[in-house]
């Protein structure tokens, strides 16, 4: 290989070196022209970007400004309009308040005239009032002279005509009397006869004398009547119900007056139905069991009606029939809660008097205990019930109290008033017996409005459940005198138009007031 001179190979090596670094140069300088275009385009790009987003910023906040303006226009014209609302409102009370005080002055000149006016009346009353005098004297000396009676004479033969007009009026009231008395026993007597079927049936109604249960299906029924009907007579004798099957379908209906000797068998039935083995063995043990377990509930009940009282122990033969309460019920309401309620306001009454509360208590718990008994015993409730609980213990304040509710019989002590008055508030009450609601509100309705017929009557009140209406009238329209008959003459018009429990107190309440003012 040839060899290269020295000088050569330093210059070929010097303009290499100058070639490299003039294409180093270049290539800076191009990078860096690119570099500054880069910057310039990314620049100009932010400058876009950023005028962009100030147009947009200045749109949003002049809409922004736009809306909240708007909001502050309205809500100005809102306050605008509530101002000018309340300056009408203000303007309107003003001349309200100068029509009112216009109006007192008005009325303030009136009643000074109507003041000088009646000053001036009330002198000349005086006056006539004194002519008055002068002239019923001089009458009066005329009237002794064409008599010639005295005046000591004149008010004899005067009382004799009054005591022969109070003579009439007596008659007339005799007579009244006795046509009231003559109603009143024939009601009495729709009343026992009401209380013996009672006694002997409960309710008389087919509700109330007996029970339905539903039967699942025919073949339940042929079970129930069994071979030839021997269950159902077994069924019969072990309870002393009737058992109906075909009058009702898909049911068996039991029907007897004794409450207890029904309950008794519907729920023997219920149980014989339930287990399925039904015959006259089984229906013997279950008739037997079930009524076991309702005397236990009857003595329970007996025991936590003395208990609910208070009251201590009471002989268990008394308690027994008092548990049989319970199933018996009176224009469908339960006579043991009734005994309970009427017991309940003796002990309140008998607090208020100062009388023995536990004697009160006992009294109303008892007063109806005869309905319990059977009926076989002869005589109205009051008077059997009275005859049992005096045979098991009872003191005779009890027995008179029990005795005496109905007016059988004497009050020897105030106990048998008060349980008349305990039992009449129990049984009156609304909803507490068989009279709805609607028909109540009528009873009284008509009685008030019966009230208000009459000339001068101002108010009319039907106070304590119907049995009482009282009447206020006009005292400058109704005398003393007039108010008592006007009294006797509502009372005549109730009689003759309205048809009520019991009998209605009819108060006529006359007052004048007199009021005057010290300035």
């Amino acid at each position: 290989m040839a060899q290269i001179p020295l000088a050569e190979a330093a210059l070929l090596l010097v303009g290499g070196g100058l070639s490299g670094y003039w294409l180093v140069r270049w290539k800076e300088r191009n990078l860096r022209a690119a570099n500054e275009l880069q910057v310039k385009a990314s620049l100009e790009a932010a400058r876009k970007d950023a005028e962009n987003i100030l147009r947009e910023a200045k749109a949003a906040s002049t809409e922004e400004a736009a809306r909240l303006r708007s909001q502050v226009e309205a809500s100005f014209d809102s306050r605008r309009k509530e101002f000018s609302d309340r300056e009408d409102r203000v303007a309107q009370r003003e001349d309200l308040v100068n029509q009112q005080l216009q109006s007192f002055v008005k009325r303030e000149n009136e009643l000074q005239d109507r003041f000088v006016t009646l000053e001036r009346k009330s002198g000349e009353l005086d006056t006539e009032r004194t002519e008055l005098d002068r002239i019923t004297k001089v009458r009066l000396e005329e009237l002794q002279k064409i008599s010639r009676l005295s005046e000591s004479e004149a008010r004899v033969q005067l009382l004799k005509e009054v005591e022969r007009q109070s003579l009439k009026d007596g008659a007339d009231l005799t007579r009244h009397i006795l046509d009231s008395a003559r109603l009143q026993a024939e009601e009495q007597a729709r009343r026992l006869i009401c209380l013996a079927i009672q006694r002997h049936a409960g309710e008389h109604t087919f509700e109330t004398t007996t029970a339905t249960l539903e039967l699942k299906g025919d073949d339940i029924k042929g079970r129930i009547i069994g071979r030839e009907g021997r269950n159902i007579r077994s069924f019969e004798a072990a309870t002393g119900i009737t058992v109906l099957i075909d009058d009702t379908p898909n049911a068996v209906v039991l029907s007897g007056f004794d409450p207890v000797r029904r309950e008794i068998a519907r729920e023997a039935m219920v149980r014989l139905i339930e287990d399925g083995r039904i015959h006259p063995t089984r229906i013997e043990e279950v008739v037997a069991k079930v009524t076991a377990e309702i005397e236990e509930g009857i003595v329970r009940k007996g025991h936590e009606a003395v208990n609910l009282l208070g009251l201590a122990p009471m002989n268990e033969e008394i308690v027994k029939v008092l548990g049989k309460l319970y199933f018996r019920r009176s224009f469908s309401q339960n006579i043991l809660d009734h005994s309970i309620e009427v017991a309940q306001l003796m002990a309140l009454m008998a607090a208020e008097l100062r009388l023995d509360v536990s004697i009160a208590k006992r009294s109303g718990l008892l007063h109806d205990i005869g309905k319990a008994l059977n009926h076989e015993v002869e005589g109205s409730h009051a008077m059997v019930g009275a005859e049992f609980v005096k045979q098991h213990g009872e003191n005779d304040i009890v027995v008179n109290a029990v005795a005496s509710h109905h007016d059988e019989v004497p009050h020897t002590t105030v106990m048998g008033i008060l349980v008349s008055a305990a039992d009449a508030i129990s049984a009156s009450r609304p909803g507490a017996r068989s009279e709805t609601m609607t028909t109540y509100i009528k009873r009284l309705e008509n009685l008030e409005k019966l009230g208000l017929e009459f000339a001068g009557v101002e108010k009319c009140f039907a106070l304590q459940a119907g049995r009482e209406l009282r009447i206020v009238v006009q005292p400058e329209k109704v005398t003393d005198e007039e108010a008592f008959s006007l009294a006797r003459n509502i009372a005549r018009k109730i009689e003759d138009t309205l048809q009520y429990p019991g009998q209605i107190r009819v108060t006529v309440v006359r007052e004048t007031r007199c009021v005057e003012f010290a300035k």
